[in-house]
């Protein structure tokens, strides 16, 4: 439904759809990609928060400012990294018709056939298409997760 010219008119027509169509091994398609990406982003997010803490907020006291400064860089640079893994795990949950048509390919079936996909399509700035909108999306959403959490970190140790 975020692609373009989605079949789908609704999140139920979707499953509907796909699971009479593939069965319900369709919804765990890129469930191994879907590890292979979170677990380097969440690896590098809190390295890098880690580190940013260090440089920001030395004392490691409750400061908002640092912690939102801090998770904005480590969500930025951990999307930046990990996008290749995202496009090719978009492709595969997609598997967007256009791309599959102009390849001559009835499926994508696992990450390494999503990487040559990906690269026989677009080559290496394939694997970085909508690098800027990932940035721009986890830049606010990790700076507020994080200052979320050491705001309620600071309230469990003060009461």
């Amino acid at each position: 439904m975020q692609m373009y010219n989605s079949p789908y008119s609704s999140v139920w027509s979707c499953i509907r759809t796909i699971y009479a169509t593939e069965g319900l091994r369709a919804f765990y398609r890129s469930y191994t990609t879907q590890l292979t990406m979170n677990v380097p982003f969440q690896s590098i997010h809190f390295m890098v928060y880690e580190f940013m803490q260090g440089v920001t907020n030395p004392e490691r006291s409750y400061n908002p400012k640092a912690h939102m400064v801090s998770g904005a860089m480590a969500g930025a640079l951990a999307a930046a990294i990990t996008t290749p893994l995202d496009v090719c795990k978009t492709l595969l949950n997609t598997q967007e018709s256009t791309a599959l048509n102009s390849l001559g390919q009835p499926q994508i079936t696992g990450l390494t056939h999503a990487f040559r996909t990906v690269y026989r399509l677009g080559g290496v700035r394939g694997y970085f298409q909508g690098a800027t909108a990932r940035v721009l999306y986890q830049i606010p959403s990790t700076a507020i997760c994080w200052s979320v959490y050491e705001f309620l970190k600071y309230l469990i140790k003060s009461s």
